[in-house]
């Protein structure tokens, strides 16, 4: 497991946010996971979950009835919550209208997730069609 760091950053630090989709993935112990996996083997990398993301995985672990109490664990013990502010909501509702120009179904979690990228200038971590192609985006094929 990874060790929680500050968000202050030393020489050599990359920060990344991790998407629901790339948890799942680590957790049902994919192949696609593995891209995660080998991510928390460096200590100069902190991770990061923004709090909406909770939500999703705790839907997907009722839609799949499986406990979510051990995964709610694993994300706190890997990586750091992080909170969304209104003024976030509210730039994600503009990044999502600039997203669906040629993402149709691009959505409301994920223009959340691109303007905390943004703030903290972290890597998105995901598998998620949605993200791919997109600038600094490790997308997990």
């Amino acid at each position: 497991m990874k060790k929680k760091r500050s968000l202050i950053l030393t020489c050599g630090e990359m920060i990344y946010l991790i998407d629901s989709y790339a948890w799942i993935e680590y957790f049902n112990g994919t192949k696609k996971g593995e891209v995660l996996k080998k991510l928390f083997l460096d200590e100069n990398k902190i991770f990061l979950t923004v709090e909406c993301c909770l939500a999703e995985m705790k839907g997907w672990a009722l839609k799949n009835n499986v406990h979510f109490d051990p995964f709610y664990r694993m994300i706190h013990a890997n990586s750091q919550i992080v909170k969304v502010t209104e003024q976030n909501w509210l730039a994600a509702a503009e990044e999502r209208f600039h997203q669906r120009i040629s993402r149709p179904n691009f959505g409301m979690i994920d223009a959340v997730l691109l303007v905390k990228q943004k703030e903290l200038q972290a890597k998105v971590v995901s598998g998620d069609i949605h993200f791919k192609n997109l600038k600094d985006v490790i997308f997990m094929d």
